[in-house]
């Protein structure tokens, strides 16, 4: 790759791609692609294990948890076992390959944080952004853990300018604009969100990021320019 491959559109695209990777959102043929791109490209992989790093303190508010015995039998059940047969002890040591992919995927869903090993209870649901536009060089991903009740947002790119902040806000339809709060200067942060609001999200809102005077719109609603946008998928 070329020093202006490097840092143009194409290092950027890289960038959020990796970070997509990480977080899991991607889709299968695309996940495909970017795996393929890790093993054959030391640049690009890279890329993905700085965005394991930074995006791990999204991690630290959830506790570990030891999955019950039963769950590997039974996920090997599942996918394995013929209709109304038990499982033969040949048939399974020809497997080793299959359970080696599914021990790879797990150790996947816990890297990228937002997908749990099971599936979630609706209280556990995950809503995925990314936030960007063609006119700004801003951009974040935004991830909406309904548990917790916070937006984790990653900052990837774009600068406030001085004496200016971003303020996140939640667009519903033709409603006005919901601000919800000023966004904290760093890599990665979190904002609590409202209980009037969490029910909004979860049925997949749009995310903007404004640029307001230090410290918030005075007025309620978006005063600057929006310099990036994004709708909140299920993930």
């Amino acid at each position: 790759m070329t020093l202006s491959q490097e840092n143009g559109p194409e290092r950027e695209s890289d960038d959020l791609l990796a970070a997509e990777y990480v977080l899991g959102v991607l889709l299968a043929e695309q996940r495909q692609e970017a795996s393929r791109r890790i093993d054959a490209e030391p640049a690009f992989a890279r890329l993905v294990d700085a965005w394991e790093v930074r995006l791990s303190p999204l991690a630290e508010a959830y506790p570990e948890a030891e999955p019950p015995r039963s769950l590997k039998a039974a996920i090997d059940g599942r996918l394995f076992a013929s209709p109304g047969a038990a499982p033969r002890a040949s048939v399974w040591t020809s497997l080793g390959f299959w359970r080696g992919l599914a021990v790879a995927a797990l150790a996947g869903l816990v890297l990228t944080v937002a997908l749990p090993y099971m599936q979630p209870p609706a209280e556990q649901m995950r809503l995925v952004a990314s936030l960007a536009a063609d006119s700004s060089d801003v951009k974040y991903l935004a991830v909406y853990d309904a548990a917790h009740h916070n937006v984790g947002l990653s900052h990837l790119s774009g600068e406030r300018d001085q004496g200016k902040d971003f303020e996140l806000w939640m667009i519903e339809g033709d409603k006005p604009p919901v601000s919800l709060g000023v966004i904290p200067v760093g890599a990665v942060t979190q904002l609590p969100v409202a209980p009037p609001i969490q029910k909004q999200l979860e049925q997949g809102a749009v995310l903007a990021v404004s640029v307001e005077p230090a410290g918030g719109s005075p007025t309620g609603q978006p005063t600057g320019p929006v310099v990036a946008t994004g709708d909140l998928k299920n993930i």
